[in-house]
């Protein structure tokens, strides 16, 4: 299975999510290393863009590895988001997506995100604006509405079509469900009856059959993964594998675990640099460590240490014994 999105091919039609805090090059890289069809940054606010913001240029820094490579962008100002589009085109994003769909109260209280749900014309006046400043295609993430009385994805989806947007993805909640409850996949059968451009299906896809069923309930042209990716950057590239082939590819041995788990944490030293690299370290060696044994006591010691090379050693030293016991 292959996905087109305007002038970009992919080879499959997985997506990594952008997810804030989680969706840096480091990360990034490995899971488009590991399968993912494509992977998106974490979401930039505009105008810290436009102002050249040190944090904010990081964040939307790629590789050529990443190619292609999608920049996620909030922001209320159509103006200030056609600039910001063209920045990261200039500095060699393959596809803007316009962020519609995050729910966190400091994003919506400035009128970003999924608030923009709320005002149809102004969402519209930022899709014809992006789409009018880049010749990179522009792509959609929202939510199924603001609340279960205004589900209007459906209606969205068709002005994103108008204004020239060349795939939607929709999460399966409303803005006021957030994280709660369970994704709506059958609701964005209603967005992909909408349109004729590709829409992706997204919410609550930790395993292969959560992907299957996304994809047969929902009728989409693909799945995008988020949180399922935590400390499991392979698990994309399994879905890709499984349905291009049909076959399921096993997790990779706890020894193939460490080794993208030591490569993971080198990439975010050479990124951020030491101390930064470990702080934003802590939270992926929680999730790559979740559920063995001593884990808990692990996590804890890890985030004492600042050192690269101590907490490199720590966690060698944890995987080791495991490993040799698997090996007896």
């Amino acid at each position: 299975m292959t996905l087109k999105i305007g002038s970009v091919s992919l080879d499959n039609p997985v997506v990594l999510a952008p997810m804030s805090g989680v969706t840096d090059m480091p990360f990034r890289r490995l899971v488009k290393r590991c399968g993912a069809g494509l992977v998106v940054s974490e979401m930039i606010a505009s105008q810290a863009m436009i102002r050249a913001n040190r944090q904010t240029m990081k964040m939307s820094t790629s590789c050529a590895e990443e190619f292609p490579m999608a920049v996620q962008l909030a922001g209320c100002e159509p103006e200030v988001m056609a600039e910001a589009a063209r920045l990261n085109e200039d500095r060699g994003a393959a596809i803007i997506d316009i962020n519609m769909g995050c729910p966190v109260k400091k994003v919506v209280k400035g009128d970003a995100g999924s608030a923009l749900m709320r005002d149809e014309k102004l969402a519209g006046a930022i899709l014809d604006a992006v789409v009018k400043a880049v010749s990179v295609p522009v792509t959609l993430k929202m939510r199924t509405g603001w609340d279960e009385t205004n589900r209007n994805a459906p209606n969205l989806a068709r002005i994103a079509e108008s204004a020239g947007i060349q795939m939607v993805t929709v999460h399966g909640r409303t803005r006021n469900q957030l994280y709660s409850g369970r994704a709506d996949w059958g609701f964005i059968r209603q967005v992909k009856d909408s349109v004729r451009i590709p829409v992706i299906g997204n919410g609550d896809v930790n395993t292969i059959d959560d992907a299957i069923a996304l994809l047969q309930q929902s009728g989409a042209d693909g799945v995008m993964i988020g949180r399922g990716t935590y400390g499991r950057p392979w698990f994309p590239g399994q879905v890709a594998h499984f349905l291009a082939t049909g076959e399921r590819r096993p997790d990779p041995s706890l020894a193939e675990q460490l080794a993208v788990l030591i490569e993971h944490f080198e990439m975010t030293i050479d990124h951020y640099g030491q101390e930064t690299g470990c702080r934003l370290a802590r939270k992926h060696v929680a999730w790559y460590s979740k559920g063995l044994p001593g884990s808990t006591e692990f996590r804890s010691a890890i985030n004492q240490s600042l050192d690269a090379a101590t907490v490199r050693r720590m966690i060698v030293e944890f995987y080791d014994p495991l490993l040799q016991r698997m090996a007896a």
